[in-house]
């Protein structure tokens, strides 16, 4: 009975270590060839990239500060930030107390010398009938053509004083030139402002309608970088959003970052409906440099490199043969194949990630 309890332990035991070494066997008899990842070398289209990082901001004229000519009170101040404005609403109101008594005195001196001007034009028609006569001598007359020219400067000038005093009226209303949403207000209602020797700022508007990127590129990569380039650029508020853009200019002053040389290229872009751009938010730009539609190419992961060379495992027949290649135009998946390989060639997919398991 002993016996057989110890033959039935060690039956046990041996079950047990066959079950622990038969994944280990299976595996080991697995082809290597079903672990390979593998591609073709094909003709595609190639896109050569440039990859930079940007920042939205207003295109030139694309924010104003509107404030006052003149000094006074504000008595009305209606808008607020981030309110949307149109072209001609009103933004803030100046007293115009003292100014409205300023025309009203200059509205009574034209009022005055309208009067003066039809008796000195009376006064010179009845001297040309008297010397007509005889009754008046040419000193009268000349003395009378006189009188009248003085009246009608008096009433020119006081018509000048009286346009003067309406536009400066006219300042106490401040008004947008632009429309725009306002970003800033730098004054509020009570405040007195004085205007001796520039406007002070009331209202800042931007419109979110004329905004552009700058994306800042690496010196190494601008000589690829022309105006009229195609690309694209996405910001982190709408991350699944890819904004269209086009290459405006490329600014001569390079911006020192870091201690890398940079040039900034401005971007113009179309406002795309229900994405609101503001300024200041980071762009991420890739720009088109070059398009190709005939180029042999393979996938990046394909190339490995050694000593200076790059290299692909191309399958011959049976066997996986290290070819060495030469290569041309790089995208972020791709890359162009000039001579090593040809089209049709099965090459393998990550080869170091293989051997490396």
């Amino acid at each position: 009975m002993a016996n057989k309890r110890i033959w039935w332990a060690l039956a046990a035991i041996a079950l047990v270590a066959a079950g622990l070494n038969y994944p280990w066997s299976v595996e080991g008899r697995v082809d290597q060839q079903q672990l390979r990842q593998t591609g073709r070398v094909d003709f595609s289209q190639l896109t050569e990239t440039v990859i930079s990082t940007g920042v939205i901001r207003p295109m030139v004229g694309a924010e104003i500060n509107v404030g006052s000519r003149i000094s006074g009170t504000v008595v009305n101040l209606p808008v607020g930030v981030g309110d949307r404005v149109e072209v001609g609403q009103l933004l803030a109101e100046l007293d115009t107390t003292a100014l409205e008594a300023a025309a009203d005195q200059v509205r009574a001196d034209v009022a005055l010398a309208r009067p003066r001007v039809a008796l000195a034009e009376s006064v010179l028609e009845r001297r040309r009938q008297l010397a007509g006569q005889g009754l008046a001598s040419a000193e009268d007359l000349d003395t009378a053509q006189r009188d009248l020219a003085v009246a009608r400067a008096q009433l020119e000038a006081s018509k000048a004083r009286l346009r003067s005093a309406e536009i400066i009226l006219g300042y106490t209303r401040i008004t947008a030139p632009l429309g725009g949403v306002v970003a800033e207000v730098t004054t509020r209602e009570g405040e007195t402002v004085a205007a001796d020797f520039s406007a002070p700022t009331f209202v800042t508007i931007l419109d979110l309608d004329r905004l552009e990127v700058l994306a800042y590129v690496d010196e190494t990569d601008i000589g690829r970088v022309k105006a009229g380039q195609a690309a694209t650029f996405t910001v982190d508020t709408y991350p699944e959003m890819e904004f269209k853009a086009v290459v405006n200019s490329i600014q001569p002053r390079a911006e020192l970052q870091n201690s890398v040389v940079n040039y900034v290229v401005r971007l113009d872009f179309e406002p795309v409906d229900d994405y609101v751009l503001r300024p200041e938010m980071t762009a991420h730009v890739r720009l088109v440099v070059a398009e190709r539609n005939d180029a042999l190419t393979v996938p990046r992961s394909a190339l490995t490199r050694r000593d200076g060379r790059q290299f692909v495992l191309v399958q011959r027949s049976d066997e996986w043969v290290e070819t060495a290649v030469r290569t041309g135009w790089r995208s972020e998946s791709t890359v162009e194949i000039i001579a090593g390989v040809n089209q049709g060639d099965v090459i393998e997919l990550n080869p170091t990630r293989r051997t490396s398991k």
